[in-house]
């Protein structure tokens, strides 16, 4: 008899935690699940043109809070400490991944397995160009940082797939919002992850450890929002930079740029990649330094602003 009785109260513990996490929405580790859709990257038939360029393997460009220990593993990330890994942070990843609703690349109803895109640098070469035409109609634009679509429409066009930023360069006027942009955070630092961890909660904003001003508040929505896996920054820096993966103790450590982490990501996603601006007028230091805003090259050659990393042969 007390041997039914302990099983039916053991029974009845279990199904409480069953309907607990039903109703509440949780998994056995009591973090908010992600929805999960797409995780397998839709082959394209048709080799890449710069497939020869390349040995990347194809990576699922977003870490999904349902096995991203797992894929860090299998992958070394967690042999590198950030922006290479998440080595000594990964409960902060954990903790920031389980805020997000989602870690899908496209949406689901997309079903074009050989995406055309562009990777949409902010240099003053696309000013007046008037591109913005031509960039909308590729399938999948990466954008980068707060460049500006709001009022450049004509020059830089007016969708956005994937928006590439850190807390120090994403936009904090809800004006720039489009609901059907996805924001990518690309982890540099761990303050990096506290400070999402702060604004998705409504939190005030710890300000320490950032090299300017971060966000105070985040115009996009968790639904919107990825954390780009640091093992594409990791190839940016190791495969195509080429950088040392130990900096002599004399020399400051590198780290790839945004503009080239757009890229990297552009080469697991895409099956044909075109780069607009990427370029700048080193000879006339009056030029634009960015399609927006006044400031000039001059600003660049005084070594007042860093150089957004580009391609050998980029054009506009």
């Amino acid at each position: 008899m007390r041997g039914y009785l302990v099983a039916i109260f053991l029974s009845s513990i279990f199904l409480y935690y069953v309907l607990h996490c039903i109703l509440w929405g949780t998994n056995g580790y009591w973090v908010p699940p992600v929805e999960i859709k797409d995780k397998t990257l839709k082959k394209c038939p048709k080799r890449p043109a710069f497939a020869s360029l390349l040995k990347f393997p194809q990576f699922y460009p977003f870490l999904c809070a349902a096995d991203f220990k797992k894929i860090a593993s299998k992958y070394g990330t967690t042999n590198f400490i950030l922006p290479y890994g998440i080595k000594a942070s990964a409960e902060y990843f954990r903790m920031a991944l389980s805020k997000l609703q989602n870690c899908a690349l496209f949406d689901e109803f997309d079903n074009v397995p050989c995406k055309r895109c562009v990777v949409v640098g902010n240099g003053g070469v696309l000013k007046n160009k008037t591109l913005g035409e031509k960039i909308d109609s590729y399938d999948v634009i990466i954008r980068m940082n707060n460049g500006p679509v709001l009022g450049h429409e004509e020059d830089v066009g007016r969708r956005t797939t994937f928006r590439l930023f850190y807390p120090e360069s994403v936009f904090s006027d809800p004006a720039h919002n489009d609901p059907n942009t996805t924001a990518v955070l690309v982890v540099f630092k761990t303050q990096d992850l506290r400070w999402l961890l702060d604004v998705t909660r409504g939190n005030n904003v710890n300000t320490n450890g950032f090299w300017k001003m971060p966000a105070l508040n985040l115009i996009y929505e968790p639904y919107q929002i990825r954390i780009l896996d640091p093992y594409i920054i990791r190839e940016a820096a190791h495969k195509l930079l080429h950088f040392p993966k130990v900096f002599p103790e004399n020399q400051k450590p590198k780290h790839p740029t945004t503009g080239i982490i757009a890229i990297t990501l552009a080469f697991h996603i895409c099956s044909e990649i075109h780069l607009a601006g990427f370029k700048y007028n080193f000879n006339n230091p009056n030029s634009s330094l960015h399609y927006y805003g006044n400031a000039t090259m001059s600003l660049m050659n005084k070594g007042l602003l860093p150089i957004t990393a580009c391609l050998p042969g980029s054009t506009a």
